[in-house]
């Protein structure tokens, strides 16, 4: 009965979220929780929703921590646009019938710039720096065999400047289905909810998206499998993004990826590897990512993946 709810449930999500063509855009702050955490995911053109996997689940959907088995690590890093550099770490642990638990946070910071004003345009001589990060918590248990549902709750700080910084809470909320048919999975998430910030006399709420996405092992032979997975968006303040993208599995040594981005004004093809080493549950693997801007340029991430 259960599950049947959630089928009913998951089918019309989409319709009702994506069929709200609004678009706001420049409307939110705090964007940088939209710049995705994963050279794996990246390289799939950050199709991967329901393809998340390890402790990096706590970014992209927190209810597949409920399918985790012992402790996992996730340290990345993205070298962003301008001398921006954008860093997550994570780390989750299963513990079976209390549920899975996981600890997070994203970081982003500027280079080194110069402070200036009308009256000296070319620098007063002082310098900063502008950062924002995350810190969350997120814990995932399976409501049956098949369904499990997850949960984050996050502290977002912001600074640009001396005394001026802000602050705000917010929260995402998932749910999985896993068939037995080639590990096919699909579900949704609502991420971001919280609350605004007030800069000056304004107030901005922070970059709320729903998501919904699939994925299946649509290969497998020998020691090889490929990986499909499709991820639809909808953020609060843009349109509806799809994403497609592939990962061939190459007898769990070595990972090549690739994905593309529909309905971008900006972002268009990725591609990426990995190479995984260890024994038995014991693994370390190891991720890169070239994701492709136009005339913005090109995004390399690079990560790595522990799981103990």
């Amino acid at each position: 009965m259960f599950n049947r709810l959630f089928l009913i449930v998951i089918f019309f999500f989409p319709l009702m979220v994506f069929g709200q063509q609004y678009e706001r855009p420049g409307s939110a702050t705090c964007t940088f929780l939209m710049i995705g955490v994963s050279p794996r995911a990246a390289g799939m053109g950050d199709s991967y929703f329901a393809a998340a996997d390890g402790a990096e689940a706590t970014y992209y959907n927190p209810a597949m921590l409920a399918n985790l088995k012992g402790l996992h690590i996730s340290a990345n890093h993205s070298e962003w646009f301008a001398n921006i550099s954008h860093d997550y770490v994570a780390l989750a642990y299963n513990l079976n019938q209390w549920g899975a638990f996981g600890l997070s946070m994203t970081y982003l910071s500027t280079d080194e710039m110069n402070v200036t004003t009308p009256l000296q345009p070319d620098g007063t001589g002082e310098t900063f720096y502008a950062s924002d990060y995350r810190i969350g918590i997120t814990y995932a248990r399976g409501l049956t065999n098949r369904v499990s549902f997850g949960g984050s709750a996050y502290y977002i700080h912001s600074g640009l400047y001396k005394d001026f910084e802000k602050y705000a809470f917010s929260g995402d909320i998932s749910v999985i289905y896993v068939t037995e048919f080639r590990d096919f999975r699909f579900g949704m998430k609502i991420a971001n909810f919280g609350s605004s910030i007030t800069y000056v006399n304004e107030q901005y709420p922070l970059p709320m998206n729903f998501v919904f996405g699939l994925a299946i092992n649509a290969l497998e032979f020998n020691n090889h499998r490929v990986l499909a997975s499709m991820t639809t968006m909808k953020p609060s303040d843009d349109q509806t993004l799809t994403r497609a993208g592939f990962e061939w599995n190459i007898q769990d040594l070595l990972f090549l990826r690739t994905g593309y981005k529909f309905n971008d004004d900006i972002a268009t093809f990725s591609f990426g590897a990995g190479f995984q080493t260890g024994v038995d549950r014991y693994r370390l693997r190891i991720d890169y990512a070239y994701s492709e801007y136009g005339l913005l340029g090109v995004v390399h991430r690079f990560g790595l993946n522990f799981t103990l």
